[in-house]
């Protein structure tokens, strides 16, 4: 006999045939929810966690990992440039120039970020250049005023390269005529589509363009930065901007793009505690099970305490009967969807190919499939809040059974 005592009969009530059949029906029903609750969550975790990583790939492989920013501009960048690249994890250093405008063509208008930039240099920090669909970086030349636009801008103001637009900043010039507002013509001379925000929300020009719009010329406004990791980043942007001088500052990519990541965190935390009251049902439906097994094993626990099992064992026999089931089930479910998370971009695509329809229409969203990443964190949380809540939900009726008394229990037997 296995012992402890309580551990051997606990076990052996799992798997005993019943009586009762809706007893069983319950218990079945208990761990196949546990099972799908458990699947769920890791599944959906993964694909959350395959969101983030294609929004960050993709977003930081043109957004640069950090900048340092000088308050009144820095004249003699490539000093600067050449101090910071030799920080550690430090790669590269780019100058720009970046302000606010509302760009204008055919009757519409978007406000945009533009950003002044020297294309060769640029190469260095960010991959924009690899992901041009139409026209050339190198287009980018001083006093040229061309212009480069992500494909959704482009698509939204209905331009393409050779098509001209006018970029309105905000401040006005003293006219005799009044005041007006500055604006200047500008060329398109590109599109670029990284497949993501940045497609609808940013534009690029030549760094003395910009420098000349901005009045700073001979001056740039920061430097762009980037890391061997993206993660290097955070926390050393603004210490190696601070050794350059006490006018400098700097900002890594959590916060100039922090809000969207934070946006899908949130969505991702949301989404699982809704998911977990799958698991909080198969729990519940532990209690339930149990409830009706105590009634039905009445005479059985009466037998065992005039046998000398104490209250505490009593307890202990439904604690580990109901704590096997939840487990069972959530280590079978944990199983399925590491399975399921492993494999989901492969499923999704093969049941496109079968059915000739595509759930991500490339024209329309910035990622054209389901990605997944399976982190074994998660998987460890999930796991581990399944567990917990399938031993809390014994504690109840195993309570009551350890209350029930030997004589009264076997007085109509």
């Amino acid at each position: 006999m296995i012992k402890p005592v309580p551990l051997y009969i606990g076990l052996r009530y799992v798997a005993a045939r019943r009586r009762q059949q809706f007893i069983s029906f319950i218990n079945g029903f208990s761990l196949l929810g546990m099972a799908l609750g458990v699947m769920a969550l890791i599944v959906v975790t993964s694909v959350m966690n395959g969101f983030d990583r294609e929004l960050k790939t993709r977003i930081l492989s043109v957004v640069p990992h950090g900048f340092v920013e000088k308050a009144d501009g820095l004249e003699n960048w490539r000093d600067a440039a050449q101090q910071l690249e030799q920080k550690p994890h430090v790669e590269a250093a780019s100058p720009f120039v970046r302000g606010f405008a509302l760009l204008g063509a055919g009757g519409g208008s978007h406000g945009v970020e533009f950003q002044g930039v020297d294309p060769q240099a640029l190469r260095s920090v960010s991959a924009v250049g690899e992901h041009m669909i139409m026209g050339s970086l190198d287009a980018l030349q001083p006093r040229s005023y061309n212009i480069v636009l992500g494909r959704i801008l482009a698509r939204q103001l209905n331009v393409i390269p050779g098509d001209s637009l006018v970029l309105t900043l905000p401040e006005v010039v003293v006219t005799p005529a009044g005041l007006f507002p500055r604006t200047k013509r500008f060329t398109v001379a590109g599109v670029f589509s990284v497949g993501a925000q940045v497609d609808q929300s940013m534009a690029l020009m030549h760094l003395d363009d910009a420098a000349r719009l901005l009045r700073m010329r001979g001056r740039v406004q920061g430097l762009q930065l980037r890391f061997d990791d993206m993660d290097n980043a955070l926390g050393r942007v603004s210490t190696y901007a601070q050794s350059l001088g006490e006018d400098y500052s700097g900002e890594d990519w959590s916060h100039s793009q922090g809000s969207l990541f934070q946006a899908v965190k949130m969505e991702k935390t949301v989404v699982t505690l809704m998911l977990m009251i799958i698991v909080a049902v198969a729990a519940f439906n532990i209690v339930s099970a149990l409830v009706l097994m105590v009634a039905d094993k009445r005479s059985d626990i009466a037998v065992l305490r005039t046998l000398g099992l104490t209250s505490r064992q009593i307890m202990s026999v439904f604690v580990v009967q109901g704590s096997a089931i939840g487990i069972i089930g959530a280590f079978i479910g944990a199983l399925l969807g590491i399975v399921i998370a492993f494999n989901l971009t492969d499923m999704v695509s093969w049941m496109e190919n079968l059915l000739g329809a595509k759930i991500f229409d490339p024209r329309v969203f910035f990622v054209s499939f389901l990605p997944s990443e399976f982190r074994t964190a998660d998987a460890v949380v999930v796991l581990t809040a399944a567990v917990l809540m399938s031993l809390l939900a014994t504690l109840f009726p195993a309570w009551r059974a350890a209350q029930i008394e030997p004589a009264e229990a076997l007085r109509y037997e």
